[in-house]
């Protein structure tokens, strides 16, 4: 697969999605975990949200998934031929 074909393929930009949320799932935990030492889902987004932070705070979550997702998964995409054409 060349770059445009893995680009245009709906198996890649599924992948993308979903390894993108999942991403964006644990980052926060994680990040909520160590600020708050424990699971504060309130007070966490409350802190992210207030003081009109609340528009960085997702559209740095949506380029954080959406780059992560992309870069991930075009590893994949291109593992998986090169292993196709070993065989």
């Amino acid at each position: 697969m060349k770059f445009k074909e893995i680009m245009s393929s709906k198996k890649y930009w599924k992948s993308v999605a979903i390894l993108g949320f999942l991403f964006v799932l644990i980052y926060n935990v994680v990040m909520m975990v160590i600020d708050y030492g424990g699971f504060a889902f309130k007070d966490y987004y409350q802190e992210k949200m207030a003081d009109g932070k609340m528009i960085t705070f997702v559209i740095g979550q949506i380029v954080g998934m959406v780059v992560y997702g992309m870069i991930v998964s075009y590893g994949q995409f291109r593992r998986k031929e090169k292993d196709q054409l070993k065989k």
